[in-house]
């Protein structure tokens, strides 16, 4: 589970910023426990903010991470693809990055400093026993790694000025730090891309997550009613699971049948499989093509499959812009899906973007993040829990606090000057 991250000179972001998942209201299944961390951590956590403040920055920043983490050996030749603050003394600053992750139940930590051309520092630590532990500490080239791990040639072998040590290490079975590099390289992304710079290092997509259809198409008909029978036991890629989180979402689906059709190219002659919903409507049963079925159900559809593996596999999952993808409603029940330790039996979270402020009937006060842009361009990031500096009341009902501006955050419009660009004003032509 994450526990905290924090990034320096990236997009908008230039000053550090961090964004925590240790609970401050402790005393709910929400909030889950580790032996050795005396501190509970969420799993839900929401960023809000106006326009262009840097909400998708904040998350952006740890999808970058992640995928530096898994793609640097490979993809990172003579330039690191960072995207540092493009103001003042940014492009010639390094950026950073400092991420705290439970790890087979043990924390670690990360750290990563780097410019254009080279890594400058990085480290990586854990606390088996509350004492850090150094497992390697690199300043650029030289490396040392812990005495029990031994010399670890293979990976000195493999170090550039542009590669990750940690992504060097996870081509082998290094204790600890392979565990580590896989779990960060692991988080998942839904919602909107943001656009990449010139450096469009992304790959298309992360393999490890399938997609909905596949989990039909490759699982049969599921025809169970609950979420979950057993989290020990039910497969990963259940099509049940799939099949009873189209029904929660109560979009009058019944059932999923798999159909098969011919292709006819020239003389040959192939079948394929294609996924029809099923809709009950009093004792009449219709089936549905997906291009029938309407752009939140299939949506909605869309998500199922990486849900369904975030929350069997314990990831942590980055949601940009929720409300531009789904209902409000469908948002609700997305979050209670992570909150609720019966769905969420291995720590999975979920954190996202929004500009929908009824979602903030669903969150806890140390769940809501907020951000903001300074004169100068660059992106705060608040918790809400203690905006001010004060604490807030857990009582406080959120939506009607923020959109009253009593934690700044909204967008602050001036209306004389919004109806006289729209040409409403008296005496505009």
């Amino acid at each position: 589970m994450l526990l905290r991250f924090e990034v320096s000179n990236h997009r908008s972001i230039n000053e550090p910023v961090e964004l925590s998942m240790i609970a401050v209201d402790e005393d709910r299944p929400a909030a889950r426990s580790f032996d050795l961390l005396n501190e509970r951590v969420l799993t839900v956590a929401g960023v809000y903010g106006p326009n262009a403040s840097g909400k998708s920055n904040v998350v952006d920043a740890l999808a970058w991470l992640s995928t530096a983490a898994a793609t640097s050996l490979l993809a990172w030749d003579e330039i690191i693809p960072r995207e540092p603050f493009k103001f003042d003394s940014g492009p010639e600053t390094p950026s950073t990055f400092e991420v705290e992750m439970m790890v087979e139940r043990v924390r670690h930590t990360y750290r990563v400093e780097l410019d254009d051309e080279k890594v400058l520092f990085e480290s990586l630590h854990s606390y088996p026993e509350r004492r850090p532990r150094s497992l390697f500490e690199r300043e650029g080239e030289k490396i040392r790694f812990r005495r029990e791990l031994g010399s670890l040639s293979a990976i000195r072998e493999l170090l550039t000025p542009t590669t990750l040590a940690l992504s060097a290490a996870m081509r082998f079975d290094v204790p600890d730090i392979r565990p580590f590099g896989r779990k960060l390289a692991d988080i998942g992304t839904l919602g909107n891309r943001p656009r990449r710079s010139r450096y469009d290092y992304y790959p298309p997509a992360k393999t490890g997550s399938p997609t909905t259809e596949r989990i039909f198409l490759q699982g049969g008909n599921g025809n169970q009613l609950t979420l979950f029978e057993s989290a020990e036991t039910e497969p990963l890629y259940n099509p049940a699971s799939a099949l009873s989180l189209l029904r929660f979402a109560d979009l009058g689906i019944d059932d999923v049948h798999i159909v098969k059709e011919r292709l006819y190219e020239g003389d040959d002659t192939r079948t394929r499989r294609r996924i029809r919903l099923m809709h009950r409507v009093a004792d009449q049963q219709i089936s549905f093509d997906m291009a029938d079925e309407s752009e939140g159900t299939r949506t909605w559809f869309r998500l199922i499959g990486p849900t369904l593996y975030a929350l069997r596999s314990g990831q942590t999952l980055l949601f940009d812009e929720i409300d531009s993808s789904l209902h409000p409603r469908l948002s609700a029940k997305l979050l209670e899906l992570f909150q609720d330790p019966n769905t969420n039996p291995y720590g999975a979270q979920l954190i996202f973007t929004s500009h929908d402020t009824s979602l903030l009937n669903h969150l806890n006060r140390d769940e809501v993040w907020l951000t903001e842009k300074g004169a100068d361009g660059t992106t705060t990031l608040t918790a809400l829990a203690e905006y001010g500096g004060d604490k807030v009341r857990r009582s406080l009902n959120l939506e009607k606090a923020y959109l009253q501006g009593r934690f700044g955050a909204v967008p602050d419009l001036d209306q004389h000057l919004l109806r006289r660009a729209l040409g409403l004003s008296p005496g505009t032509e």
